[in-house]
């Protein structure tokens, strides 16, 4: 790895590809393709891709080795091919086998939605498959969610006898308004990547020979800009749905008025003027 990585607490380097080797449902793959992009790949495919308890672990600690990794500026998060799914759900099974008691020490914050939510880097989720219940609450907690044709969408939780616990009851309507948020929630429907697009759930649509080309080239764009003005405008942009609007503008400005103390700032205006690509120092 280059000079560029991130220390770890102990002064030494961290390699999110290293952090993710000992992981057994969870893969990383950095710079493979597009620069500065790390893939993170759930493979559970024996039950597309049901988030169990160690499947969170994992994905838990390879999104704080990809945070840490300074080779890394953005995040594209999928299920494996083998998989056919993004995330088909949470793992029923260990659902059938708690009490509310255990669930609620299980539910204690910050869980796999909250670490993706509130992850500094972006993050794209590459949907290639059912997206369902914690699958659509993990797609949720993402920046940007584009999806291929064939995907379905879906909070079947209510036909348990419970409901999504999550995050969906509140990013949901946050994305495509509460009425929408109640049919789906309410009802256990499923929807097609069509819908869901209409609705607002995913940002685009492509077919699967497509996905990958439009997936990397968003990516790769992001990564190719200041990392501290992403973190930045990740944070203002995420501040809107918030905040009130006069405290999500004074943010904003603060958060505009933070990127002046850095390098990146003249950098990027010297080589505007310079008519050449920046070389951003985060």
């Amino acid at each position: 790895m280059s000079g560029d990585e991130a220390a770890d607490d102990d002064g030494g380097t961290v390699d999110a590809e290293a952090a993710a080797a000992d992981c057994e449902l969870v893969r990383v793959a950095v710079g493979d393709a597009a620069e500065g992009v790390a893939t993170v790949t759930l493979d559970r495919p024996d039950a597309r891709n049901a988030l169990n308890a160690q499947l969170r672990r994992e994905l838990k600690d390879v999104l704080d080795a990809v945070e840490a990794d300074d080779d890394v500026r953005v995040v594209v998060l999928t299920g494996s091919d083998e998989s056919s799914a993004f995330v088909a759900g949470a793992d029923v099974t260990e659902l059938r086998e708690r009490d509310a008691l255990e669930q609620r020490e299980a539910s204690k914050r910050p869980r796999v939605y909250e670490y993706v939510d509130d992850l500094e880097k972006p993050v794209v989720a590459r949907i290639n498959g059912h997206c369902l219940g914690g699958g659509s609450e993990l797609a949720l907690g993402c920046d940007v969610r584009i999806a291929q044709y064939g995907a379905k969408f879906g909070q079947p939780e209510i036909n348990l006898g419970i409901m999504p616990g999550g995050g969906a009851t509140q990013r949901l309507p946050r994305l495509v308004g509460e009425g929408q948020a109640m049919r789906l929630v309410l009802s256990g429907e499923l929807i097609d990547a069509e819908e869901a697009d209409d609705i607002g759930l995913v940002d685009e649509v492509y077919e699967p020979e497509d996905l990958d080309e439009r997936v990397y080239d968003l990516a790769g764009k992001m990564a190719s800009k200041s990392p501290v003005a992403l973190e930045h405008a990740k944070k203002a942009v995420k501040a809107a749905s918030r905040m009130e609007l006069e405290a999500g503008i004074e943010y904003e400005a603060e958060l505009f008025a933070l990127l002046f103390a850095g390098e990146d700032k003249n950098e990027g205006i010297d080589a505007f003027f310079e008519d050449r690509e920046p070389e951003w120092s985060g």
